[in-house]
């Protein structure tokens, strides 16, 4: 398939496509005469793997190393384990990052329960001092 329906199938721009190949995420297409890539199964499955791998925010830098781990299933995980156990720390950090902004959000929300003039408003009040 070409590019355009490799990005049809997979819901990824033709920009996104290109930049995995560049990157080294993607195998390197075979060409027609034309010089058009061809893509066939295993550039869906390696998109498909970079997706979900995406989905968890997982960085682009560690999902090419989750890319070579992958191909190298000889390899002990705890590689792998080691990554995702680093992605785990980030998400628990983001977490409690927006539950303070939660809690800071809803200390807010409760200085301005009734009916105010914005010059009354305590929201505003909070946000300028």
């Amino acid at each position: 398939m070409k590019i355009g329906e490799l990005s049809k199938t997979t819901g990824c721009s033709i920009q996104t496509i290109r930049y995995y190949e560049k990157e080294g995420l993607l195998s390197i297409p075979e060409r027609t005469e034309g010089n058009y890539r061809l893509y066939g199964d295993l550039a869906l499955k390696e998109l498909e793997f970079i997706k979900h791998c995406r989905s968890l925010n997982i960085p682009l830098t560690d999902v090419k190393r989750l890319i070579e781990l992958k191909n190298k299933p000889e390899e002990s995980c705890a590689s792998v384990n080691k990554l995702i156990a680093q992605q785990l720390t980030l998400v628990n950090n983001r977490m409690r990052e927006l539950e303070a902004l939660k809690a800071e959000l809803q200390q807010m929300a409760s200085l301005c329960t009734t009916e105010n003039t914005v010059e009354a408003c305590g929201i505003i009040k909070s946000l300028d001092s």
